[in-house]
């Protein structure tokens, strides 16, 4: 289609046709261009796109990337997706063709990440990094799954920078109380840290409660939305995830507690936002408080971690913790484990008591004439035939074979321990015996096995005798 010129202001337009999501062609008309080859290049995007053709730019497929999923995301979710794309994705790659892209290009984008620096000579950190890639891998992964891009050329240059897990700092409940009594002077301070250490709950779902989440006479509190200030905007969401929708049991103190606060508040109406303070405040307070109270400083969300541990040194399980948290799986909550290096102790303690009742209870034969665990591996090694003669006296003696060796090479008498193994094992060697006297009968010469053999069946029968003489 050709451009237009509007005579009246100078401007330029286009009007063109596409097909929508129904199958229907309809027409499109976009104004206000300064010349006619913007208009042109605009009507040129917009067939691409609505085509689906990949011969387009990054930056032209990133406004379909958007497009398609802006909707699904929260937007705190999609306002971090969007600075990334703004301002470290569209700058390298935003003129160029998103199917020209190659991995090499994505390698020199990596480099100059790597390689900056800001006015302290900090580098980005490992995890920024890595959502820098994540999100860059995104995008193609969304080309290449809908709209027929042959390969991700992220994916092949492989990932840059690592995930970094903070060390999770808690308080035990003395260091909490300690901090608590330091906030009694500020009431709504004081019932907001008590609500986040006592439930766990997060910072958000703590400022997004209402007097309707609570149920004083079954002592629960209902956490089903979350708060965020966005552009200058108070807004409330849906929790971080479906399992964050969760209901509460809260201890019997702090349900008079929060009656108590809700007391206070005048005119408080049930969809009222309880604590109307903002998240810079909470962070204000932990820092009085924590100074006055000589406790160290931990986060906000740090309290979560608090009520985690102070769940997991009181023995509930991983599986309780976490649907009383929201943890979308038991694996985050595993990750607090160490926090509590007490169980560990008592881990070793039980660890050892169980070895002790194992040692009590094994076989006479793993164990020496004193009693002493033998744990000790002893090898050596035999010919094929030292191989055979080992087992014929084995065999013979009816004992285990490293019962058999021990004796041997302590020099203890081997007494033969009468068993069907035993028997059968005479009649096999009876048999070899047999065979080789018909052979020698023959006129072949007298092997030094059969000697040793005959002198085995010897010790046997006098052990056999032996027994029988007991009868």
């Amino acid at each position: 289609m050709p451009a237009y010129k509007n005579k009246e202001n100078g401007s330029w337009y286009v009007v063109t046709q596409y097909t929508d999501w129904t199958g229907e062609r309809k027409p499109k008309c976009k104004r206000g261009f300064a010349t006619r080859r913007e208009a042109l290049e605009w009507e040129q995007k917009f067939q691409q796109q609505n085509a689906g053709d990949l011969d387009m730019s990054f930056e032209a497929f990133c406004e379909i990337y958007t497009n398609n999923l802006k909707a699904r995301l929260k937007e705190s979710t999609w306002q971090t997706k969007e600075n990334i794309i703004k301002t470290k994705l569209l700058p390298y790659f935003g003129k160029r063709k998103i199917n020209e892209i190659t991995t090499k290009d994505v390698i020199a984008w990596q480099n100059e990440l790597l390689a900056y620096r800001d006015e302290k000579r900090k580098p980005y950190s490992q995890t920024y990094l890595k959502t820098l890639h994540n999100q860059l891998s995104a995008i193609f992964n969304h080309a290449v799954r809908f709209y027929d891009l042959h390969s991700n050329p992220a994916a092949k240059a492989g990932n840059m920078g690592t995930e970094e897990r903070r060390e999770m700092l808690f308080w035990t409940k003395e260091e909490y109380q300690k901090f608590a009594e330091e906030m009694m002077d500020k009431p709504v301070s004081y019932y907001a840290f008590q609500m986040l250490y006592w439930t766990g709950i997060r910072e958000g779902e703590l400022l997004a409660l209402t007097p309707a989440d609570f149920d004083f006479e079954r002592g629960t509190v209902k956490i089903s939305k979350t708060y965020q200030r966005l552009k200058g905007q108070d807004v409330i969401t849906s929790p971080k995830t479906k399992k964050s929708n969760r209901t509460i049991q809260m201890p019997d103190f702090l349900c008079q507690e929060m009656q108590e606060f809700f007391k206070m508040q005048y005119g408080l109406k049930k969809k009222d936002r309880i604590f109307t303070v903002t998240k810079s405040y909470l962070h204000h307070e932990m820092d009085r408080g924590a100074k006055a109270a000589g406790v160290k400083r931990i986060r906000i969300h740090d309290l979560r971690h608090s009520h985690i541990s102070l769940l997991i040194d009181m023995g509930f399980s991983a599986v309780a913790i976490a649907d009383r948290v929201g943890h979308e799986s038991i694996e985050i909550t595993y990750r607090y484990a160490h926090l509590f290096p007490s169980k560990q102790k008592e881990m070793a303690s039980r660890f050892r008591r169980s070895w002790e009742r194992s040692l009590s209870l094994m076989s006479a034969k793993n164990v020496d004439r004193h009693n002493r665990f033998r744990s000790i591996t002893v090898g050596f090694r035999v010919s094929p035939e030292e191989q055979e003669e080992l087992n014929r006296a084995v065999a013979l003696s009816g004992l285990p074979k490293q019962e058999y060796c021990y004796r041997k090479c302590m020099g203890r008498e081997v007494v033969v321990q009468p068993n069907p193994r035993v028997h059968k094992a005479l009649k096999t060697q009876m048999t070899a015996i047999l065979a080789e006297l018909e052979r020698i009968a023959a006129g072949d010469s007298v092997p030094d096995e059969l000697l040793s053999t005959i002198d085995l069946i010897a010790v046997t029968m006098q052990g056999l005798k032996g027994e029988n003489a007991n009868e």
